[in-house]
């Protein structure tokens, strides 16, 4: 595996989820409200209409701060992205798919350079470990996510 390759990180999560696609897109498009029911996104800070910074904190004890930019907001197609600078350098995309009454799919992809330095430094040892903290940090965020939906989406 070249050097650099062990940088990169290509992540896909999929979530099943008890809700309408429109009221999961809704939740998902509101980013600045992700603190209040994904724990490890510790902050969300909005810098204008289409960008802001933020900070997460999973298991292991360290922080990524990330500035992010919209790069896609398409309701009809229920798709969200973003291009992210800072720790982490790429971009993140959900997907919400309608799976029937009151039920969606919400596809996460992401493809990202480690940009921080004691990630870097560590980037053989610790790969596996920073692959299980972003498995974790995905799991409860899907918990976190359905019991948002359970108390209704904004706007729905």
């Amino acid at each position: 595996m070249p050097w650099r390759s062990l940088h990169r990180y290509r992540f896909r999560d999929a979530w099943s989820l008890p809700a309408s696609p429109d009221a999961v897109y809704a939740v998902l498009e509101a980013a600045e409200e992700y603190p209040d029911w994904w724990p490890q996104v510790r902050r969300v800070d909005p810098v204008d209409d289409t960008g802001g910074t933020a900070r997460f904190r999973s298991f292991l004890p360290y922080d990524l701060t990330v500035t992010a930019r919209e790069t896609r907001r398409d309701p009809v197609a229920r798709v969200l992205e973003i291009a992210m600078t800072g720790d982490l350098e790429g971009w993140a995309r959900w997907t919400v798919l309608d799976r029937g009454p009151a039920a969606s799919l919400a596809r996460f992809e992401q493809e990202v350079e480690v940009r921080k330095p004691l990630m870097r430094r560590f980037a053989l040892p610790g790969r596996p470990f920073f692959l299980a903290n972003h498995a974790w940090m995905m799991r409860a965020g899907r918990r976190g996510l359905c019991a948002r939906l359970e108390r209704g989406a904004p706007g729905i």
